[in-house]
Order: structure tokens, then sequence, then C-alpha cells
């Protein structure tokens, strides 16, 4: 079902994508040392919504002298408790322009409106509040080494950080890496993707005006090749965050290894979602729908692999396809649409490639896997049955609304599958059977578990994954062992 478009002409988001959308550096809006641009499009119509400055080595250049200078003076030196009490500040700014914000995620990212105000919007401003509750919090140890000295650990900020944020989720995302590094006392770069640059550049506004000083935090937009690749190689950057593809990251540990930067990346996924025939079908179908189907299946952790044990096996792609039909997709301004647009044209043939694979390969398409309408880049879910766990869509990340069904005999075929990939994100696991659980969670190569649930998340736990989902975690105060660099400190009292 197709719902009808929406027309945000007067809408909050309009008046801001209506200005020359400029990088942020050293406090000020100013244009790219070039003086060239690019078009952001909505992926819903295809159409420009806003003109971004395109930045390049020179412009990061001036970003990190900024972000040094910042690091070096007011920022690093400022009480603790003061850095936590400016990003409260902010955070109270975001949830005052709250609809704004939420309205320019979605046109930008083609998500649909009721899922960005629902768990997006208050996810990256509940991680904001809670790291800013732990700026004054950041402390090390007394560790009695012998008795004539007083030794003692401190942890301080690793310095001037690179943050490189997806498309798919630029504001959560984002958040992710700003809020920590901020509250650790770090300045950052941030480059935003190309695709959507536009929430990053609204609110680092309204960082300044909670009272960010100038410096603490710079936006510049433009190509990953370009302004990706010159942060990553840059001698003053002392850390790099990246949230994207395995091929990048592998890209940016090479470049890292120049001044040897600290790197933390959380990278692609191919999760499985194991549902033994002692599970309630109908709630981990449900769920497994989804896992899979929201945000257009744009999602790293995103159940891609639904492994349903020999007996409920048609039952549950029956449910799935039932599932996939009746989705409502359309214009994301629409409060009624469940699934938007996949973020660009490119993506598009890109999945629509992966179903006619899947196809050529042996597997059955139950149900979707066609462009929807005549304009923007919609895609209609699509649910793959009888799927061998060797072929193409079941090992490759597709990133967009295609589930492969895959059929197990038992917990060691079921493991077997759930670790045959080169991602180790997250998985999930459905069971009656308390014991089956445990000793699927105990096995399970992935850095997040869900049992007879699935995709939850919470700033509070560590996430992220080993091999090609990625390096390191973010959330939690594992985040901040990313953003600081403890110090031993030795004094001497036989004086």
């Amino acid at each position: 079902m197709m719902s009808a478009a929406y027309d945000f002409a007067h809408s909050p988001a309009s008046e801001f994508m209506s200005r020359p959308q400029h990088l942020l550096i050293d406090g000020r809006r100013v244009p790219a040392s070039s003086g060239r641009t690019f078009k952001s499009l909505n992926p819903a119509t295809g159409r420009v919504i806003a003109t971004i400055a395109e930045g390049n080595e020179a412009d990061v250049e001036h970003a990190v002298a900024a972000a040094r200078r910042a690091f070096e003076g007011p920022w690093r030196t400022m009480r603790a408790s003061e850095r936590g009490q400016i990003l409260l500040r902010w955070a109270d700014l975001l949830k005052q322009h709250a609809e704004q914000i939420i309205e320019l995620e979605s046109i930008d990212a083609g998500k649909p409106i009721s899922a960005t105000a629902r768990q997006d919007f208050p996810a990256a401003v509940d991680t904001l509040i809670y790291y800013a509750g732990w700026a004054d919090k950041i402390s090390g140890d007394v560790v009695p080494v012998r008795d004539d000295a007083l030794t003692y650990t401190v942890r301080e900020p690793v310095g001037v950080v690179a943050a490189i944020v997806p498309w798919n989720f630029p504001l959560m995302i984002g958040m992710w890496k700003l809020a920590p590094a901020l509250a650790c006392g770090c300045t950052i770069v941030m480059k935003p993707a190309e695709l959507t640059s536009l929430s990053a550049l609204r609110i680092a506004e309204l960082a300044l005006e909670a009272g960010l000083p100038a410096g603490v935090f710079n936006v510049v937009t433009g190509p990953g090749r370009v302004v990706g690749d010159a942060l990553v190689n840059h001698p003053d950057v002392d850390k790099v965050t990246f949230t994207g593809s395995p091929g990048v990251g592998r890209g940016i540990m090479k470049a890292a290894a120049s001044n040897f930067k600290r790197v933390s990346l959380e990278l692609g996924g191919k999760s499985a979602n194991v549902i033994f025939d002692d599970a309630d079908l109908e709630a981990a179908s449900k769920a497994a729908a989804s896992g899979i189907f929201f945000n257009a299946g744009q999602v790293c952790s995103a159940g891609s692999r639904v492994l349903v044990q020999e007996k409920a096996y048609d039952e549950v792609v029956e449910r799935l396809a039932a599932r996939a039909k009746s989705i409502r997709i359309g214009d994301p301004l629409d409060r009624k649409t469940a699934l938007g647009p996949v973020i660009s044209e490119k993506q598009m043939k890109s999945i629509l490639d992966f179903v006619d694979i899947g196809r050529a390969e042996g597997a059955t398409l139950v149900t979707g896997g066609e462009k929807v309408g005549d304009r923007g880049y919609f895609i209609s879910p699509a649910v793959f049955a009888n799927v061998e766990h060797e072929m193409r869509i079941s090992q490759e990340e597709i990133f967009g609304p295609v589930v492969s069904v895959i059929e197990f005999r038992d917990e060691a075929d079921a493991l077997r599958i759930a670790n045959g990939t080169a991602y180790s994100l997250a998985a999930g696991v459905w069971s009656r059977d308390i014991g089956k659980l445990q000793r699927f969670a105990k096995r399970a190569r992935a850095g997040t578990v869900w049992m007879n649930t699935y995709g939850y998340t919470d700033v509070r736990l560590p996430w992220g994954g080993e091999r090609d989902s990625g390096l390191g975690r973010e959330h939690g105060t594992a985040a901040l062992d990313n953003f600081t660099e403890p110090k031993a400190v030795w004094m001497n009292l036989a004086v």
C-alpha cells in the first residue's frame, strides 16, 4: 500500500533547508574554501531539497586547527561540571526544536517521521543527557604500589576527534560519537554523510547557542573520498570514530597507522534471527519482520537472515510474507507510513540487483523485491524462501528490505549457520527453553544477542562487533574508554 505525498513547503524544516548550507568551522558558518556546493536530494521524490557546501582538504585543515586550539584552550581547561551543564543546555535546545529536527531527518534520509519521532530523536537526546551526566564523573584510581609513594591514575581526553557518520541514522549515530567525546573533553571535526548532512548542521548551530566554545564542534560536509580521507590522514587528528562499510573501515585502519591514531569502527552486519520450533511463532515472526524491514532494512544489525527450525519453517515464511505485504509504503512525512524509500537511486539499484542474484541462485522470491511508484526510491519488502546458507543473499550485506529465510535442523546446525559469515554485530534467538537460549547466547559470535525479542539498543549498554563488523565498542562506559587516555602518576613521599 502506497501512501500519498506530504506537502512540507511550509513545515518547520523548510526555512532551514532554503538557506545555503555552509560549513561550521571555529564557531562560524562559512562557505567551502573552493566555493563549490552539492545538492541534497529527497529520496522520496528524487528532488533537490538543499544546497550544501562541498568541503575539501583546505577546509579540513582549518577545522582541525580550530579543534586543536579549542582543545588546548577553553574546552580542556573548563571545569568538567561546566562541560556537563553545556551539554544539558544543548539537550534542552534539541527538545525545543524537536519538530524541526525530526522533519529534517525524515526529509533528508527518507525515514518515516513516526519512527524518527518515536526512536531516533529521543535516543539522540537520551545519549546527550546520559553523557552530560558523565562529564564530571570520569575518574582514575589510587593504586597502593608502595608505602613511600602516592601512585594514582587519571583519565585525560584523547584530543582532536574525527567523527565520520553514516547516512542511515545520521542524528542518532552522530550523537553516539559527539556526546561521549565532548563529555570526555575532546574536540571534534564531524563529517556527515553526503546524502544526509542537514541534521548535523542544525544541531551544531544549537550546540553553539547552548554555549559550546568556538572550535569545539566543527562540521565539514563533502565527499568521503576528499573530506573523510583528509581527516583520517591528518597528522593532528588523534582519534577516528567511524560507522560505515567494512571496505572503508579497512582503509581507515591503514591510513591511521601514519601517526598511530586511535580508531573505533562500527561496520557491517548480516545478523541471524534464529527461531526454534518451540518459540511463540506469532511474536517471533512479527519481530523478525520489524527486524529486517525497519528503516527499509538500512540497519547494520538488521535481522536479514531468519533461521527457522524445520517444523516451523513453512509457517514462519507464510507469516513473514503476510506481514511484508501489509506494510504501508509511502512518503516519510505521512505519519501512517511504515516503510519509506531507500536512501538513493544507487542504493535502490544495488538492492534490486541482489533480488535478481537471489533468484538466479535458486532461492524462491515469495513476495516483494520490486520498485514501487514512479518517483523516489521505494522498494517493496522482499521475502526469500529456500535460501541456502552459502548463497550470496545469505552471506553479503544487502542493506535493504530483503530477508533470507533459511531452514535448520537442530541447535548445532543453527549455530553453524548463525556464525557462518564474516560479520558478528548482533543475533537473535527465539525459544521457550531457557537452557537453549543461554547455550546459543554463549556460543553466538555477536556483540549483542537478543532473546525472544529483536533490535533493541540502549546507550547504557556496549554496542559493536568484531571481524567485518568492526573494532571497539560504543555506548556505556566503553565509549569513555574510546575518548580518554589513562595516565599513571607516581609521587615520591620519601623526601
